[in-house]
């Protein structure tokens, strides 16, 4: 991914904070299982079997571990700034990492294709809004014409009280699914304060931007929403 605006790598970096990712993420973020094997899904109503996939915010490898279970053939590139997120990625890839490539850093550090498809999971929230719309445009360029790209990450309405609400109900959600109050009302305080969040007619407006096409909505999650568009 490109340069955030607040830096995840210090909570990324955490050994406690790495080795719960994979349950929390499960946790906070509402079918995030059945997500991943939706972008697999999209990917592959366009990408070739033997598809080369890039990856950007790789670290801990718990969908391209997904995707390279449900497709034998495709073949991965994965970027991310956190090197131990990486390291949990490795991990977590097994004998599968014979079939990805991960490099330390932001989507400037990817090669440059052309690929048959890119994916973005819970990874553009983090990123300001000037450098997403170069990130994007980044990732568009490394694409071959007509390549599905799939992002998903927070995304909800941006007027106060609208902000207010999907914000408590990413609270409800995180507690119901067995967080603790506490951790989770201070999790959405961080968000709220810190994050660079879009609506969703924003976000599909920069797709737009950075010369993606046919844009559509596949998933929502309470505050998490996500797209499908082509290069």
């Amino acid at each position: 991914m490109a340069q955030p605006d607040i830096d995840p790598n210090a909570h990324f970096n955490d050994p406690l904070s790495v080795s719960a990712y994979a349950d929390k993420t499960c946790r906070l973020v509402p079918g995030w299982s059945d997500l991943q094997k939706m972008v697999a899904l999209l990917v592959a109503e366009r990408a070739p079997a033997n598809a080369n996939v890039l990856v950007v915010g790789a670290g801990g490898g718990v969908e391209l571990k997904v995707f390279a279970q449900m497709h034998a053939q495709w073949r991965f590139v994965g970027v991310d700034p956190a090197k131990s997120m990486l390291e949990l990625a490795e991990a977590e890839l097994g004998p599968l990492i014979a079939r990805a490539e991960l490099h330390h850093g932001y989507v400037d550090t990817a090669p440059e294709g052309p690929f048959d498809a890119a994916t973005c999971l819970l990874t553009m929230h983090f990123i300001a809004i000037d450098e997403r719309g170069r990130t994007l445009k980044e990732i568009r360029r490394r694409l071959k014409p007509g390549a599905p790209f799939v992002m998903a990450h927070m995304s909800f309405p941006q007027a106060p009280a609208e902000r207010a609400l999907w914000l408590s109900r990413y609270v409800a959600f995180a507690v119901a699914s067995g967080v603790d109050p506490e951790s989770a009302r201070n999790a959405a305080s961080a968000i709220g304060s810190k994050l660079p969040l879009l609506g969703p007619d924003e976000e599909e407006a920069m797709l737009v931007e950075a010369g993606f096409t046919g844009a559509q909505l596949f998933y929502a999650g309470l505050a998490f929403r996500g797209w499908v568009a082509y290069a």
